[in-house]
């Protein structure tokens, strides 16, 4: 499916997420991929329409399907939907039954070229240095950092998080502060020969210092070190920071997606 040191296409990008954020439940109905996670992040609880749709009454019949496997497991129905020529179909049927859209996100990547931040602060500059720490499983510092920031739930949520985040091959990276605190963290997911870079966060009060880029870099050398052929990353398009420090280090936009979740049903005899 990828050819080394060849740009990755569209679609073959799409299966590197889905296979670096792998759900708990995943199940094949035709071209679709249904994927569930006890509602723990909407990647891991949305549907991944592979591939294109040309007609409507298509449309139409999957969606039946995937409502009922979603119902089933008490989930509303979400779909991760491209911005592309081939969800033109989808997205006019979505429209027309009122699926809302939400979080917009940018898909970006770069090759394996070098990269050094320019330091904002007296943070460790080298990634050699013991700013950083790599592991090959997410440590209970880096886990309760990343849920700090990112998380949505209790300690059930958190281990389902832990099952999805271990589900490949990934480095995960920690930068502390001057006190040994945890200052930032970030995970290199290790698929199909490329690097996906996620999970990046910074604990509050550490922002703006430069922690974040000092975790970036070191994944990136990091990747670059085992012999990736590249990397891709997700952003919301409303995170003009992280945008920013992306496009610094080299990453560009290739494409983007956004959620569409079926309308809440009202209760007969609802007012």
């Amino acid at each position: 499916m990828f050819n080394a040191g060849e740009p990755v296409d569209q679609e073959s990008l799409e299966a590197l997420m889905d296979a670096a954020w792998p759900a708990v439940e995943h199940a094949e109905a035709g071209p679709w991929v249904l994927r569930a996670s006890e509602g723990v992040t909407q990647r891991a609880n949305s549907v991944w329409p592979r591939g294109a749709v040309t007609h409507a009454a298509e449309v139409a019949d999957a969606l039946r399907s995937a409502a009922d496997w979603y119902r089933r497991r008490k989930l509303p129905l979400i779909l991760q939907t491209f911005d592309d020529a081939r969800s033109e179909v989808l997205h006019d049927v979505l429209d027309t039954q009122r699926f809302t859209r939400q979080s917009e996100t940018l898909i970006m990547v770069r090759g394996t070229e070098p990269w050094a931040p320019v330091q904002q602060s007296p943070v460790q500059q080298s990634p050699a240095q013991p700013g950083v720490e790599l592991s090959a499983e997410p440590t209970e510092d880096w886990l309760r950092l990343w849920w700090a920031v990112d998380g949505r739930g209790g300690e059930r949520e958190l281990a389902v998080a832990r099952e999805i985040l271990t589900g490949c091959p990934s480095v995960y990276a920690l930068a502390r502060d001057d006190d040994g605190n945890p200052a930032a963290v970030g995970r290199l997911a290790l698929v199909g020969g490329r690097g996906g870079i996620y999970c990046m966060a910074t604990a509050a009060g550490r922002r703006r210092l430069g922690f974040g880029s000092l975790v970036l870099a070191a994944l990136l050398e990091e990747g670059t070190r085992v012999g990736l052929d590249g990397f891709w990353l997700l952003v919301t398009a409303a995170n003009a920071g992280a945008r920013r420090l992306y496009e610094t280090a080299g990453f560009s936009r290739q494409g983007s997606y956004l959620y569409r979740q079926a309308p809440l049903r009202r209760a007969p005899g609802g007012c």
